[in-house]
């Protein structure tokens, strides 16, 4: 009797069912994972074009823009100019995996492992989506940011919400704050005023859902209460949070208005991490993908044929191209990521003297599950690869720097992996993805709130690069709209 999971290419919910269980047993058991109950919808090919369009979540309130980018994706598909993604994932409990329904059965057995097995783990576990999101309690948030905008759109109108999402949305990257804020001195203080504000929103916010049409129903409580809210007045800039000031501190802004800039800095906050893992996250969930479908094959739960169509579709993904190939568009997150991954395994299992020399810490220890593990938890892609980029890899990669000038004719090649550059290469490819330097620092320095409530920006420049000046006026445009003065900014170098 054959042991095989499946031995057809189409797929069933029993197939899904009796794979998954297997596919769980690797991860939790071999892997030693810790992921989030996992909830695996399949979704036809329309249903992934929308999820695509919507900012990747199960429930978003309506915007324009959501249908403009719907109509480019469904364009670029059926024209055949791009595929869909096999899946998509949402960092909440339980941890949502969409599954095309188009995938066959090989397909869907790695999408399990990929997404609700690798992403899960590491949205559970890495330091960043701890501090910042709150998956418990994403979806429910998302349910009632929903239901506020279309009870806004009812009473106030579909273009004056439109008005503040546009503003809100050109504002996202400066929306969030990048650090944690010390414990205010007075927790009783800081209590009596959430509670007086907590009152206040509870009154406009009854006023609110009293108008709503019939069918629609409020949420069971007033929208949730930051700790770090302060409610007195006192500015304290500079602050790097542009949508938070505007939204406590805006002399025009209604309730309303100041509650929808809130939903969305807080969505804004929730994929901040994202932004700084998408080389450990794809890297993670790729490396536990191919554990695992390798370990299925060597138990004899998949065929030959299904690793060689696994295979097929993993290399296709981890390939990255030569920076003279004109499939080159950067480096592959997931090339990077699954190649530091496997590299640190074999780094703990069979070392060089080379990698006990620059890894003296885990070289040899043998336990390649607990260093990945560790690793996922407590880095970020700059410091992962800092400390974890190995002189072989960069050799595979065939990695180098160049050196540009904007008064030179020409590139200048400053290092390449060897003895001499391993460290210059590591230490700026790291610095690419520090998003702190591929993100204009722009921050609140002074307004005046008793006078004639003028508000000044500043942008730290980061080598002496300005702002594009038709982008900045045109985001400049939306401020002054949220704010209702004018609004100057300020370029300064950052040092």
């Amino acid at each position: 009797m054959s042991d095989l999971l499946f031995a057809e290419s189409e797929w069933s919910f029993a197939c899904l069912d009796r794979t998954y269980k297997a596919i769980e047993e690797i991860a939790l058991g071999d892997l030693k994972l810790e992921v989030y109950p996992n909830q695996i919808e399949v979704i036809s090919s329309e249903q992934m074009l929308d999820a695509y369009s919507s900012m990747a979540m199960p429930l978003m309130y309506n915007h324009w823009s959501f249908g403009k980018m719907f109509a480019r994706e469904e364009t670029m598909y059926r024209a055949g100019y791009s595929a869909l993604a096999y899946e998509v994932v949402i960092n909440s409990s339980p941890c949502i995996s969409y599954l095309l329904e188009e995938n066959t059965m090989t397909m869907q057995a790695l999408v399990m492992a990929h997404a609700a097995f690798g992403h899960n783990h590491f949205f559970r576990n890495n330091y960043l989506f701890r501090q910042w999101t709150n998956a418990e309690g994403i979806l429910d948030y998302l349910a009632f940011a929903k239901k506020y905008v279309a009870a806004c759109e009812e009473k106030y109108g579909r273009d004056e919400v439109e008005a503040v999402l546009d503003s809100a949305h050109a504002l996202m990257d400066q929306g969030v704050f990048r650090y944690r804020r010390p414990p205010r001195p007075s927790k009783e203080r800081v209590i009596e005023k959430m509670r007086a504000r907590a009152q206040y929103e509870e009154e406009s916010y009854n006023e609110l859902w009293r108008t709503l049409p019939a069918g629609i129903e409020p949420p069971h409580a007033a929208p949730i209460v930051d700790a770090e809210d302060d409610f007195s007045g006192d500015m304290k800039l500079p602050e790097e949070n542009l949508l938070y000031f505007l939204e406590k501190h805006s002399p025009s802004l209604k309730a309303w208005q100041r509650e929808t800039l809130r939903i969305v800095r807080n969505l804004a906050q929730y994929f901040y991490p994202q932004k700084q893992t998408k080389v450990m996250n794809e890297g993670c969930a790729s490396f536990v993908h191919h554990a695992i479908m390798n370990i299925l094959y060597d138990r004899g739960w998949i065929s030959e044929g299904s690793l060689l169509e696994f295979l097929h579709s993993h290399t296709s993904v981890v390939f990255q191209p030569e920076f003279d190939d004109r499939r080159y568009y950067g480096i592959n997150p997931y090339a990077l990521g699954f190649g530091m991954m496997s590299d640190i395994k074999r780094i703990c299992e069979d070392p060089t003297a080379e990698d006990r020399d620059w890894f003296p810490q885990f070289a040899g220890n043998g336990d390649w599950v607990g260093t990945l593990k560790d690793a996922w938890a407590n880095y970020r892609d700059e410091s992962f690869i800092e400390q974890f980029l190995s002189p072989k890899l960069m050799r595979d990669f065939r990695l180098f720097s160049l050196f540009d000038k904007a008064d030179d004719s020409a590139y200048r090649v400053s290092a390449i992996h060897n003895e001499l550059g391993y460290r210059k290469v590591r230490q700026l490819l790291a610095r690419q993805y520090d998003v702190s330097l591929n993100e204009p620092n722009i921050q609140v320095k002074s307004a005046d709130l008793k006078g004639n409530r003028r508000l000044i920006l500043e942008h730290k420049m980061h080598r002496g690069v300005p702002l594009n000046g038709k982008t900045k006026e045109q985001v400049l445009a939306h401020v002054e709209h949220l704010w209702g003065h004018d609004v100057g900014l300020s370029e300064t170098e950052a040092d």
